[in-house]
């Protein structure tokens, strides 16, 4: 087999010649013959003045290289797409597989004998780990870390569960524009992800429960030293990855480890979006993700992790509670310790190491939970026929059973123009409903989920209504609001039929949600439907790639020829 500088030789029909091309233009750079005839770890650099999630990066290369120097293996940084939550526009999940496709063919295109991706940002993890997955050379997952927590007059802030809180606080006219500016400067007080569980805290440990990443990676506070020596350590072992060529991903993304990782989704009361995630990254490779599975373990895993939204604590009291070791400590005979990880071990060594810290209550026993069942269900019913995601963990208990009065918008731009119309006709205990917001309708499933309490309910007092579509939300939000909803209305999905005045019942105990309009009158709807003319497309580039091949929510929103089983692999 070909390592270094000797791999993926470009042609030029002659091998010697590429070579010798290929060390003259290098050695422009003032490497020697030495460091050219070591094995190769290539490192990514999604570093951007558009991301500050990632504005550690540059040091966390550094240090990555130190690390691939100080075990004899050479480093070539390269860059990626980076991808920023609120810059990404219309959002970051239409990015999400063009940064995979990105990083997948870098890897392909250059030699490298092992490589370590750094990110963070919400859709950038999962896009490197379906990249992994796909190019299957060995990989160490780095993420680069939460922020520290925010403080305004003497309470503990986190983006972004408490930007939504104090946001809506504004909208209803409780905080005044002076304070609410004060507050926009405190919520982020550093570089790094978001400090609750949102999406990039969420995909950190499930990475770290893969096995993709280094023992406690997915909670060290991006600022800390920690956060650098443990890049520091993924370059060392990325090096010693590059010379005995394993572990491959393909070799640690078992049935177990995917198993594992719903499990984990499930205690650490984690983001709707990870359930996506995880399933585009599981169908990059020969297993899936089972929906009414997943629910079950739903039902027999309980919340452990106390954080924002579904708790109080932030992601550095996780960290200096044990972080993930110590959660799967806790969850003891509901994971499987056997599976094995990048760091060369398996999870039951992982565990054995897992600090023990007196006191701490960030990490509960499954003796006293947060929460008797998971963060998650999955519902099913005549509206969600191939399934729904709700949150139910950081939703309102009282709602979890409810029939109400459907008030639809049929796009975000209609939400946005009348959510806080005073003339809008709704009510406390009417269902709001915004359709055309999936993958191909919106198009890239935007978080627009978590639709505004209307102004003129706000300005009353109510802080959660029942809200349903075929978008996203962000992890770090809450309330009780079913997502996903499977088929989407721009494909046919039974959300096209929904009408303001319809009643819609969720029963989430019995994982339901129904459309309560009798079958003459769906059909009767289905059919005006279909004989309306249908939209035309975009016309070229990626925006046509993404409309033509673009999944479900339930098949993880990947592109059709990217999957294991797609068109473009056999």
């Amino acid at each position: 087999m070909t390592r270094g500088l000797r791999k993926g030789l470009t042609s030029y029909g002659d091998a010697g010649f590429s070579l010798f091309l290929r060390k003259a233009f290098i050695k422009a750079m003032g490497y020697s013959d030495d460091a050219l005839d070591r094995p190769i770890v290539g490192i990514t650099n999604t570093y951007s003045d558009y991301n500050p999630c990632h504005g550690n990066v540059p040091v966390l290369v550094e240090a990555v290289k130190r690390g691939v120097m100080l075990a004899g293996a050479m480093p070539m940084v390269f860059p990626t797409i980076s991808i920023h939550e609120s810059f990404a526009y219309p959002t970051s999940m239409y990015l999400r597989n063009l940064m995979a496709m990105d990083t997948e063919e870098m890897i392909r295109a250059q030699p490298m004998d092992a490589v370590v991706v750094i990110g963070g940002c919400d859709k950038t993890l999962p896009a490197q780990i379906m990249a992994a997955v796909s190019a299957d050379l060995p990989t160490v997952v780095l993420p680069v870390g939460p922020m520290v927590v925010g403080h305004h007059k003497g309470e503990v802030l986190g983006a972004c569960t408490d930007c939504r809180r104090l946001w809506s606080a504004h909208r209803a006219g409780e905080i005044g524009a002076d304070e609410i500016a004060e507050v926009n400067g405190r919520l982020a007080p550093s570089v790094g992800t978001c400090m609750v569980m949102g999406t990039a805290s969420t995909m950190a440990c499930i990475t770290e429960t893969l096995g993709l990443s280094l023992p406690m990676s997915a909670t060290i506070p991006a600022p800390h030293a920690e956060r650098v020596r443990c890049a520091e350590a993924s370059g060392r072992r990325a090096a010693e990855m590059a010379v005995s060529g394993a572990p491959r991903p393909s070799a640690l993304l078992t049935p177990a480890a995917l198993r594992n990782a719903q499990v984990v989704l499930q205690a650490i009361g984690g983001s709707t979006n990870g359930l996506i995630h995880l399933t585009a990254i599981a169908n990059r490779t020969v297993h899936r993700i089972d929906l009414d599975a997943f629910d079950a373990l739903g039902r027999e895993v309980p919340v452990l992790v106390d954080l924002k939204p579904s708790g109080e604590h932030y992601m550095e009291h996780f960290h200096h509670a044990g972080g993930v070791p110590k959660l799967l400590a806790q969850l003891g005979d509901l994971i499987d310790l056997d599976a094995r990880t990048v760091a060369g071990g398996t999870l039951r060594e992982v565990v054995a190491q897992a600090e023990e810290v007196p006191g701490q209550d960030a990490i509960r026993p499954r003796s006293r939970p947060i929460k008797p069942e998971g963060a998650m269900a999955v519902l099913r019913g005549n509206l969600a026929p191939r399934g729904a995601v709700i949150k139910h963990a950081a939703a309102s208990e009282k709602l979890l059973q409810h029939t109400g009065r459907a008030v639809v918008f049929d796009s975000v731009e209609d939400m946005t123009r009348r959510i806080d119309d005073p003339a809008l006709a709704v009510e406390p205990d009417d269902v709001l409903v915004l359709r055309n917001a999936g993958p191909k309708g919106a198009p890239g499933m935007p978080e627009a989920g978590y639709l505004p309490i209307p102004r003129k309910l706000g300005s009353r007092g109510v802080k959660d209504m029942v809200r349903i579509s075929d978008a996203r939300m962000s992890g770090t939000a809450f309330g009780t609001i079913v997502l996903h909803i499977t088929p989407e209305a721009a494909i046919g999905g039974p959300l096209a039929l929904v009408e303001t005045g319809d009643r819609i019942r969720l029963d989430v105990p019995a994982r339901r949600i129904e459309l309560l309009v009798d079958d003459a009158e769906l059909a009767r709807r289905r059919a005006m439907l279909a004989a309306a003319p249908a939209a035309s497309g975009p016309g070229r580039g990626y925006a046509k790639l993404f409309d033509t091949t673009i999944l479900q929510a339930d098949e993880g929103c990947d592109f059709d020829f990217m999957t294991g089983s797609g068109t473009g692999e056999s």
